[in-house]
């Protein structure tokens, strides 16, 4: 008995070794988790305002890479973001942070009058624009936060039916059973389109605690050239909630803007809720959505040169996940118009581990 209970206890003893070597093993070889980055969609839409008309509808699917990290065909790219990009060449002693991107999006624009298959003179063109960007976003430090973000885009693509706005808006009114525009025989002409894109946006202070949650304020400014658009931007975002993270608050509307979409990972264990409200005043030399083609006549009409946004929302995020929904108000952007321009707008991130 007593040989059957020394075997018993050697036998226990035995496995239990094993088990704990097997179980350090694994801890071991467990490889650590790898970042590859945050993917973005953002969907631009007047229909959730209760209209259908001018900027109609605007679709950006985006990857953000992680700090340092690109895609080696892209390189020959990057590096060209880098030659106009003052932060990231440049030494002042401060601790930053890179990150490279690319994206795909389409744009759509359409006169008021769905009914009209005929030209209509005295309001905007149809139009269309679907291209591939990549971006440079540098993000400076302090001591102690991130105090200051530049970003960098180039975007090429092209304006005219082989930018397929016909038939996307045409499948979207389809399923949701909403009568087409007739009118897209008289959208401008293919024309191959090039932006480049600059902002720069501050943080000029931490959140400021409140009786009820906190505060922060993040202005920015910028502008682009190219034969789609040409502009200088300047405004900034108001946001008030809980958690606040210490980013540059939420992304920029698609249209003229070089969206910084960072769910930011040292917030990921916190829930972050706000509201915010933010303000956009700009003056365009250039805009080919209201100016017509740049190297055949065309239909255009008279633009206004300083345009404004207002756009309020909020935004939840959960761990790796933001979510964000917004309206936008735009003041008249030609002679003529008929009233303001209003749409929202979604969002969904998700930064991305394995």
């Amino acid at each position: 008995m007593k040989r059957l209970r020394a075997g018993s206890a050697y036998c226990s003893l035995v496995l239990l070794v094993s088990f704990s070597c097997v179980s350090s093993v694994s801890a071991q070889e467990k490889p650590p988790r790898k970042e590859v980055g945050t993917f973005s969609f953002q969907l631009e839409n007047d229909l959730f305002s209760g209209t259908d008309r001018h900027y109609t509808n605007g679709l950006r699917l985006s990857w953000l890479s992680p700090d340092g990290d690109t895609i080696e065909p892209l390189a020959v790219i990057r590096d060209t973001l880098e030659t106009v990009a003052l932060d990231a060449t440049g030494s002042d002693g401060r601790n930053k942070e890179i990150r490279f991107g690319v994206s795909l999006g389409q744009d759509i624009y359409t006169p008021e009058d769905r009914a009209a298959s005929t030209l209509i003179t005295d309001d905007r063109p149809y139009a269309a624009w679907l291209y591939g960007a990549a971006s440079l976003h540098t993000i400076t430090n302090s001591k102690h936060r991130p105090d200051r973000l530049e970003s960098v885009e180039l975007q090429v693509g092209v304006v005219g039916p082989a930018a397929l706005g016909e038939e996307a808006q045409d499948a979207i009114h389809h399923v949701r059973l909403i009568d087409t525009f007739n009118g897209w025989d008289n959208q401008l002409s293919n024309e191959l389109g090039v932006l480049l894109l600059y902002e720069r946006k501050w943080r000029l202070f931490d959140p400021v605690g409140l009786a009820a949650g906190e505060f922060d304020f993040i202005p920015r400014a910028g502008g682009s050239i190219g034969n789609i658009l040409t502009h200088a931007n300047a405004g900034a975002a108001l946001r008030w909630g809980w958690n606040l993270p210490e980013d540059f608050g939420p992304a920029n509307l698609i249209q003229g803007g070089a969206p910084f979409l960072d769910t930011n990972r040292d917030t990921l264990e916190l829930v972050s809720a706000f509201l915010f409200a933010s303000a956009e005043g700009r003056y365009v030399a250039h805009n080919i959505f209201l100016d017509g083609n740049t190297f055949r006549d065309s239909h255009s009409v008279d633009k206004r040169n300083w345009v404004g946004d207002l756009t309020m929302g909020a935004t939840l995020m959960i761990g790796p996940v933001n979510l964000t929904y917004s309206n936008t108000h735009r003041s008249r952007e030609f002679e003529g118009q008929q009233g303001t321009s209003r749409f929202g707008a979604i969002t969904i991130s998700f930064e991305a581990a394995f």
